[in-house]
């Protein structure tokens, strides 16, 4: 037994501190273990990372309690932490923040027990008389008391009681009471039909045999890439290589990219692994507090073998881990924005190995970070190039709403090619999805006189109009205010709403079309808990005509009856001062038009654009992955940009213009001194995006060969210099957003 142990404190600085272990906990206290501790003056927590049999440290205090017996952190996340901390140079404590979900690090919510009772024993007939008399309310409640146990709370009910009458009896010898978990379930009240595994065609027998090859290999798992078009049947080679992992004895953790997905993702798993006792664990952003406690002990404890969820599900405390599926790979949600900024795919590559198992990721359109990887042979690339059933992939229709605009005299928000493909769809009974990554009613709001342009006091964006609302909204930091009626700087009434988000296109769509049925689907239209999957069970039934929406709408989801896909405005992301802008957008385009055509009628998809001979669109229109990213990995490859190198992103940021101005150039210089080989430094410069939510932003780039020599260099430059208290400093490895 150890008599000292070594800490990383919860908010500490970053060190690791030695606490003894008391004689209450000896024997009790493991690497990993939640611990309550003094630190400075007052009582924290903390977790285990060593254990010692001595301390060269004098006046050593000693841990307080246990935080739980079930609250520990398994040795591999502890090392992946490390790794996270040393790659994406931020404390260690900052990625065990990270792995463990606030709701067990606090450890403050339990689990919900309910109370049962049942009689005790016979009640003899002078009793019930006497009661009968003297406590009428009691008498009710034996008589209402079936035979066997019963809830509290369900007797008090029914016998019109209080909690307090029950609690008399038990006191008098008559009832007794147990005590027992209920689990908080996400899904609690749903039934799901269990569905039988599809027949599989030529390609997905010989993809699912290289997956079934990596899992029972014992040698180290070489990471696979699973290149799939829309619809050639991803879903069910996961499905099928998780039965095989689940058959080893083994656990398995799928990652989706957003939460809309997760309902769609884990009706499939439940459908499939209803029988056999494999339970499933959802884990995401939605969950109550108690729902996401819950969740992880079932995981913890091993009674859920399977988990499914957004990027945090990276950290599922899984035992025996056989298999991760990593779905739509290439998807920039996998990025954490905040500390610890790390990428969920990339983790989730890392974990496989720390662990020796298999790693799938999948896509129709892979990162051409990945796509490199196999092709350097870092990877295994594994190919799905048809749909199954030999279903044709969507006809795909560019639309220059330059002439369109022409023809109508003005902005045009629907193309005539569009509307007369959704009124054919409608006389059908098909259905259609319209694809808008903008939110709100219109996107700015000008002054026709002047040009004034109502911006966010916060943010150097314009506000965007919410007309059910009637609000002004700044979709950065959320600031709100009421639309002008007369222009603020020059008084004139001439002020008009310009651009159009996803509540114009739901108002014009049901104008043109009044007899159909539309629907919104983007982030404010899903504010309750079980929006998305209401929303997605009536358009599945066939009760939407036209579902409107942003990017959650754009993969993933599977509906044989749409046969329509319309992207209003494909340019919206592809002219952002941003090399990744190409990328993206292709790979949107694609994903969009994927959800064309599932079923048995060849699906058509309109791509609105105003510029409709962008390499990108075209790439995308002739399916041809291939050939974009032949094009885009040459154009980075000559530019020394990833994945070719590794970026790191430097932002300095300050409510004082100034104050950012010299900080950043200040660490720009200390950077510059002792700079690792092969590393490239850029000057520091105002972001894209100046001032975000109050702050003046400045910007400075580094791109390295080897990230990890870079990430301990720019660590080390920060941790000597001190900056002005309203000055912050932030790093982001790899980052997906450089405005």
């Amino acid at each position: 037994m150890s008599a000292f142990v070594r800490v990383i404190v919860d908010r500490s600085p970053d060190r690791e501190f030695d606490y003894a272990v008391p004689k209450e906990l000896a024997g009790q206290v493991a690497i990993g273990s939640r611990v309550r501790l003094p630190f400075r003056e007052k009582e924290t927590l903390g977790t285990v990372v060593g254990l010692l049999d001595e301390s060269p440290h004098e006046g050593i205090r000693p841990l307080t309690a246990l935080a739980g017996a079930q609250n520990e952190v398994r040795p591999k996340l502890i090392e992946l932490a490390r790794w996270m901390a040393d790659y994406y140079a931020c404390p260690v404590e900052t990625a065990m923040r990270g792995i463990l979900p606030q709701v067990i690090r606090k450890a403050d919510v339990g689990f919900r027990q309910q109370i049962s009772v049942e009689r005790a024993r016979v009640v003899a007939a002078e009793e019930m008389t006497l009661l009968e008399r003297k406590a009428p309310r009691q008498a009710d409640v034996l008589k209402a008391l079936p035979d066997g146990p019963i809830l509290l709370t369900e007797l008090a009910r029914s016998a019109n009681a209080s909690e307090a009458t029950i609690k008399a009896l038990v006191e008098k010898g008559f009832l007794r009471t147990s005590v027992a978990i209920r689990p908080r379930d996400p899904n609690d009240g749903e039934t799901f039909i269990p569905s039988a595994p599809l027949v599989l065609n030529d390609d997905q027998v010989r993809v699912l045999a290289a997956v079934i090859e990596t899992l029972e290999s014992n040698a180290e798992k070489k990471p696979l890439l699973l290149h799939g078009v829309t619809g050639s049947g991803k879903t069910e080679i996961y499905l099928r290589a998780i039965q095989h992992t689940l058959d080893q004895g083994k656990s398995a953790i799928v990652l989706v990219p957003e939460i809309a997905l997760t309902p769609q993702t884990t009706e499939r798993f439940r459908e499939r692994f209803t029988t056999g006792g494999h339970q499933i664990a959802v884990l995401h952003s939605h969950l109550s507090s108690g729902e996401r406690h819950d969740e992880w002990h079932k995981i913890a404890s091993g009674a859920a073998r399977i988990v499914i969820g957004a990027r945090s599900a990276v950290f599922a405390p899984v035992t025996d881990l056989g298999l991760i599926v990593v779905d739509e790979e290439h998807e920039t949600s996998y990025k954490q924005e905040e500390a610890p900024r790390y990428q969920a795919r990339d983790v989730a590559v890392v974990r496989s190995r720390l662990e020796n198992c298999a790693i799938l990721l999948g896509s129709a359109t892979p990162s051409l970070e990945s796509y490199r990887n196999a092709l350097s042979g870092k990877y295994r690339l594994l190919q799905l190039l048809q749909r199954v059933d030999n279903k044709k992939m969507p006809l795909i229709r560019v639309v220059d709403m330059r002439e369109e605009s022409r023809r109508a005299k003005g902005p045009c928000l629907l193309s005539e090619k569009l509307k007369t493909a959704i009124e054919s769809r409608l006389e059908k009974r098909e259905q259609t999805i319209l694809f808008l990554n903008r939110r709100g009613y219109s996107t700015s709001v000008i002054c026709n006189a002047c040009g004034h342009v109502c911006h966010c006091p916060n943010c150097s964006v314009p506000l965007t109009f919410h007309r059910a609302a009637s609000r002004l909204v700044c979709h950065i930091c959320g600031h709100t205010g009421v639309p002008p009626k007369i222009c603020p700087e020059c008084r004139d009434p001439g002020i008009r709403h310009q651009g159009a988000g996803t509540e114009k296109i739901e108002e014009a769509v049901g104008r043109i079309f009044p007899k159909s049925i539309v629907r919104r689907m983007d982030a404010d239209a899903m504010t309750k808990k079980d929006a998305y999957r209401e929303t997605l069970n009536a358009f599945r039934t066939g009760k939407i005509d036209i579902l409107v929406g942003t990017q959650m709408i754009a993969k993933g989801l599977h509906f044989p009856n749409v046969t329509l896909v319309g992207i209003i405005n494909a340019d919206s992301a592809l002219h952002l001062p941003d090399f990744r802008a190409g990328e993206r957008t292709f790979q949107l385009l694609t994903q969009v038009a994927g959800r064309a055509g599932r079923g048995d009628v060849e699906g058509e998809v309109f791509v609105q654009s105003h510029t409709p001979f962008h390499p990108c669109i075209q790439f995308a229109r002739h399916h041809d992955f291939a050939g974009f990213q032949e094009q885009e990995l040459d154009f980075r490859e000559k530019c020394d940009y990833p994945p070719f190198t590794h970026m790191i992103l430097v932002t300095v940021r300050s409510p004082h213009e100034m104050r950012a101005s010299f900080s950043a150039e200040t660490l720009a210089r200390r950077l510059g001194e002792n700079l690792p080989d092969g590393t490239i430094l850029g000057h520091a410069a105002p972001a894209p995006m100046e001032r975000l939510k109050g702050y003046f932003r400045f910007h400075i780039i580094l791109r390295a060969r080897q990230v990890l020599k870079t990430s301990r260099h720019l660590r080390e430059v920060i941790s000597r210099l001190t900056f002005p208290e309203d000055v912050i400093v932030t790093s982001d490895v790899d980052p997906y957003q450089l405005l």
